[in-house]
């Protein structure tokens, strides 16, 4: 029996994955398959519940997770129901140790009706990896295997003694740590906040309330904290949940009548971690259960982080006995990033893809317009990426442009052209008038040729219309100052720095 629960996981998670890359063989076409999908390798993993898959590079790693996270935790669910989270990280080849291989899948009639289910779409913020939970302790290898083992093994000397390491070890992304958090005014309170909880020592606050629009990064920093705790007090009890799943799990207690094991759970650990509130936002007796917890962890000098869309006052539906637990903690805001702190981010996501080269205007076309949401920043910079490398197509701004239309055009602030001669004029101390009339002195012609360019690049107009706009020019005036603005920015530090203020004043 105990050597049963020794490989069971490894040999049931094997046959699942070979049904799981059938699956995706089928669904995704061979191209797609082959380019991103079949470089895909299970690996060994501590949790039995945890599906540990690796891919040889950042950027295939980064792009699987983007467009086939949920897609792989479902498939997995279908067969192996037991499966609560899939985590794919980037291994170098020579270091995936693979599971052992199992080309075919003899499904029960009973696993067969499960995994012919059709799939149940999730929403696109849902995080599984984000749920954490009771893993059963690996049963020892049997006393024959362990007498084998010593007698083939070298004679060494004797191992330090392990650390106990907890069931419940949520399965953090390896990619949100606090030093690849892009700090700037906009969230360094909430940053320096998470830092301090981390710390080791009786935490200085708690709970500790971070609240902001989605993806702004409060995941990241919940991430964070759970790493760099976990690496101070290596047998710390840490749980990481959505509020949705807390009231799941809640419910599901309920109905087995076994509460007790519930909350005793959750109060047993040292750190808790609990995602989007607002959902359990009318739930009176979840609300109830979560006050309690709440309650018995701040007593007993134990660390909680809780996140939401919005600040404790403005939880509608949530009691106010919760709203001021929470904040008699630390309340910490994430605000939208500005275009200084988006382009660092889009720099560092690019620093993490050496095999690829997107150009500066590119980059700085993306954090210009995508302004509200990190999340779909990276996502955009993510599809530009992986729409060349599918298409074997050079990353350009017409590429760019082409790839993220509809995207670019949703986020884009109805910039006019007027307000863009007017604040050319401005900075350059001009009439308007200068900009549309017909002198050719560089004091003018430079400026007209900036706001050309501005107007290209954050206007929908085309390019006679631009040119009408400037004077009843040709539509080839405009590529030719589009075309001279670009060449001097990589050339010219003041031209450069002068487009960088205009595009932020506009943008404000």
């Amino acid at each position: 029996m105990t050597n049963w629960q020794a490989t069971r996981p490894t040999t049931d998670q094997a046959r699942a994955w070979a049904r799981v890359r059938a699956n995706l063989r089928e669904s995704a076409g061979a191209r797609l398959f082959d380019q991103w999908l079949k470089p895909m390798e299970l690996i060994e993993g501590d949790e039995p519940d945890t599906v540990r898959l690796a891919l040889p590079s950042a950027f295939a790693t980064n792009w699987v997770r983007s467009h086939y996270a949920d897609r792989l935790h479902l498939e997995f669910k279908a067969v192996l129901p037991e499966v609560r989270s899939v985590v794919i990280e980037t291994r170098a080849p020579s270091k995936v140790a693979r599971l052992t291989s199992v080309e075919t899948f003899d499904a029960t009639p009973a696993s067969r009706a499960v995994a012919a289910a059709p799939v149940q779409p999730v929403e696109a913020d849902e995080q599984p990896s984000l749920f954490g939970g009771p893993a059963p302790t690996p049963a020892p290898a049997p006393r024959q295997t362990r007498a084998k083992a010593a007698a083939a093994a070298p004679v060494a000397a004797a191992p330090a003694p392990a650390l106990r390491v907890p069931a419940d070890r949520p399965p953090l992304d390896p990619r949100l740590t606090f030093d690849r958090f892009v700090v700037d005014s906009s969230n360094r309170v909430a940053f320096n906040a998470a830092l301090s909880l981390a710390e080791p020592g009786p935490p200085r606050f708690s709970p500790l309330f971070l609240h902001g629009g989605t993806g702004q990064g409060k995941t990241h920093l919940m991430h964070a904290i759970a790493h760099a705790f976990l690496e101070s007090h290596p047998e710390a009890v840490v749980l990481c949940m959505s509020a949705e799943r807390f009231m799941f799990d809640f419910v599901a207690a309920m109905r087995a009548r076994d509460t007790h094991s519930f909350k005793s759970r959750l109060r047993s650990a040292d750190l808790l971690l609990i995602d989007d509130l607002q959902f359990i936002a009318g739930k009176d007796s979840t609300q109830e259960e979560f006050f309690h917890t709440v309650n018995e962890l701040v007593g007993a000098g134990k660390r909680l982080v809780i996140s939401a869309d919005r600040s404790p006052q403005s939880l509608d539906g949530v009691e106010p006995r919760i709203i001021g637990r929470l904040g008699a903690g630390l309340v910490a805001d994430i605000k939208a990033p500005d275009l200084t702190l988006r382009r660092t981010i889009l720099n560092r996501k690019v620093a993490d893809l050496p095999e690829i080269q997107v150009p500066t205007d590119v980059l700085d076309l993306l954090a210009s317009r995508i302004r509200g949401n990190i999340r779909e920043l990276e996502g955009a910079l993510n599809r530009v990426v992986a729409y060349a490398q599918l298409t074997g197509d050079k990353i350009d701004m017409e590429f760019a442009v082409a790839t993220l239309g509809e995207v670019l055009r949703g986020a884009q602030r109805r910039i006019t052209i007027d307000e863009i001669q007017k604040l050319v004029s401005r900075h350059f101390e001009l009439k308007p008038l200068d900009l549309v009339s017909a002198r050719r002195a560089r004091a003018i012609a430079r400026p007209r040729q900036i706001a050309m360019y501005l107007a290209k690049r954050l206007t929908t107009r085309s390019l006679p219309e631009i040119g009408r706009k400037f004077g009843g020019r040709d539509h080839s005036t405009v590529i030719y100052a589009v075309r001279k603005i670009e060449e001097l920015r990589d050339t010219d530090r003041d031209i450069d720095n002068a487009v960088r203020v205009l595009m932020k004043e506009l943008e404000g």
